[in-house]
């Protein structure tokens, strides 16, 4: 196992991390995906350490790949659901606890923490007041009271996600430089406004691998929060590539390299999302087709899922020889057992 550069004790949002310790956990990601079968070779980092998976949210790959990640290394994962099989928590110093909520963050962090050697938390958020929301306090409590490292499973970012991403283009491409690739983020149709989590991470992984990327929407309404377009800034100034907005498709997708989907519902209208739908309904027409796949350079196609077909993107895309989105899934696999092999190997 490669051991980071620095001790890093969570693993909050891939922007925290130095691109030499991404790289390392690549590398080491790769490893276990070409070598499933002989990690214990490599010393079973997990060996008689357990993560707790706090889960607010439902989850197919997020939970079946932790859980089966912590076993592959040797360790034991305990699968908690406040509100259904563990206690509604409290997230906000001050409050008198007299509603729903029986425990507060500060002593479920600290005791989870005598338990376990790992936490992996994830929670949405709840669409009523964005301004609260991009706080991430669910996140920031567990990571504030936490005395073992914290992973997030997705909340208002998925970093885990990023780094299968990665992995799977550098799998596509033969190269884990990934520079000099015209990279289209393209906001897609859904019924429903959904979470922008995996825009902002594919922005900032994208920005920060190098790439010259051009981020696709509908109208200026639908570019995402400030602090992701300005990671996505900091890292074109750092790692080189570039970073363009487009409101038009046929300019966006014309020579791309990779063309990334994803649904999200405008910040301006976050938690009063009826006068956003007619908006949103007049461009269905944003759904990745053949017509628009043939005007890239042959790009490669890919999606987190899970994917609504014929509504975000078609069937024959989605079944495309093109098309990574079930290499990405997999790789959630191994990215996120380098994820826990190197959190649990620190100090």
């Amino acid at each position: 196992m490669q051991r980071l550069g620095f001790h890093m004790k969570h693993f909050l949002n891939t922007q925290d991390w130095s691109r030499a310790d991404l790289d390392a956990l690549l590398t080491q990601a790769a490893l276990y995906k070409r070598n499933r079968l002989g990690d214990a070779l490599k010393g079973r980092p997990l060996e008689g350490k357990s993560i707790a998976l706090v889960f607010f949210n439902p989850s197919l790959r997020t939970r079946t790949s932790f859980e089966l990640g912590a076993f592959q290394l040797g360790g034991h994962a305990v699968v908690l659901a406040p509100g259904k099989d563990a206690w509604p928590i409290e997230f906000e110093l001050g409050t008198v606890m007299d509603g729903e909520t029986e425990e507060h963050i500060a002593e479920v962090a600290r005791v989870l923490s005598r338990y376990v050697d790992l936490i992996g938390v994830r929670a949405f958020p709840k669409f009523v007041d964005w301004s609260i929301d991009r706080q991430d306090k669910v996140l920031a409590g567990f990571a504030k009271y936490a005395t073992v490292p914290v992973i997030n499973m997705e909340t208002i970012t998925h970093p885990c996600q990023e780094l299968a991403h990665a992995l799977a283009l550098q799998e596509h491409f033969g190269s884990a430089d990934l520079r000099g690739r015209k990279y289209v983020l393209t906001w897609t149709y859904h019924p429903k406004a959904l979470n922008t989590a995996v825009a902002n991470s594919a922005l900032t992984i994208a920005t920060r691998m190098g790439m010259d990327v051009t981020l696709l929407c509908p109208t200026e309404q639908y570019l995402l929060d400030e602090r992701y377009m300005g990671w996505a800034r900091d890292n074109v100034a750092e790692s080189g590539g570039s970073l363009t907005i487009s409101h038009d498709i046929d300019s966006a997708y014309a020579g791309a390299d990779v063309v990334y989907a994803k649904s999200w519902g405008a910040l301006p209208f976050f938690g009063n999302w009826a006068p956003e739908k007619p908006i949103r309904d007049q461009y269905k027409h944003f759904i990745v087709d053949e017509a628009k796949m043939a005007r890239t350079n042959n790009a490669v196609f890919s999606h987190c899922l899970p994917l609504r077909r014929n509504v975000k993107a078609t069937d024959a895309v989605m079944d495309s020889p093109s098309c990574i989105a079930i290499e990405e899934a997999e790789n959630r696999l191994h990215v996120q057992k380098a994820v826990m092999a190197a959190l649990a190997g620190q100090g």
